[in-house]
């Protein structure tokens, strides 16, 4: 299975980037192609609302920026795997403009092979997530249609037990 992580942690060496190892280095042992993202790396800006896409573009979004890997990733994707630390209640902003940008790809209809999806969220308190959550239910599971695979989530440091969940929640895809 081809899956593309979107990682919208700006740190690191943070407990993000390090579930989203794990979950790499797990989904790779098991057979998978395993594509990350670290949008906070990368030069893309928010959705500018202009229709080009639905309109003129066919699709395509009118900016010319980062986005385009991603968009040549998610064409071949049958996994998405949201991965972000949790600021003011929700994922990083870094990864929301990436997400606002699905809306040329993923409107009216998701991109043909996704089917799965998957989330990993990392806080320092176990009360934070419930913003991020909402997020990934509307957006992915019910309007999509995705496949619920699983949501990691870290209160405090990704230790041993916590980077073991995600190599396994990795290693257990089908």
């Amino acid at each position: 299975m081809k899956i593309l992580v979107l990682n919208g942690s700006p740190r690191p060496s943070g407990n993000t980037s390090k579930m989203v190892t794990a979950f790499k280095e797990g989904a790779e042992s098991s057979g998978h192609e395993v594509n990350v993202v670290d949008v906070c790396k990368k030069n893309i800006k928010g959705c500018l609302g202009c229709e080009y896409c639905h309109s003129k573009g066919n699709g395509k979004c009118v900016q010319k920026d980062d986005m385009q890997e991603v968009y040549s990733l998610l064409k071949d994707a049958e996994m998405l795997v949201i991965a972000s630390p949790i600021y003011y209640h929700g994922i990083s902003g870094q990864l929301k403009c990436t997400i606002d940008r699905f809306y040329s790809a993923a409107y009216p209809m998701k991109p043909a092979k996704l089917k799965k999806a998957a989330m990993i969220l990392c806080s320092g308190s176990p009360d934070m997530y419930d913003g991020a959550l909402f997020s990934f239910q509307g957006d992915f599971l019910d309007y999509l249609g995705l496949e619920n695979m699983g949501v990691l989530t870290v209160a405090g440091s990704a230790g041993s037990r916590e980077l073991e969940k995600a190599k396994m929640l990795g290693s257990k895809l089908i």
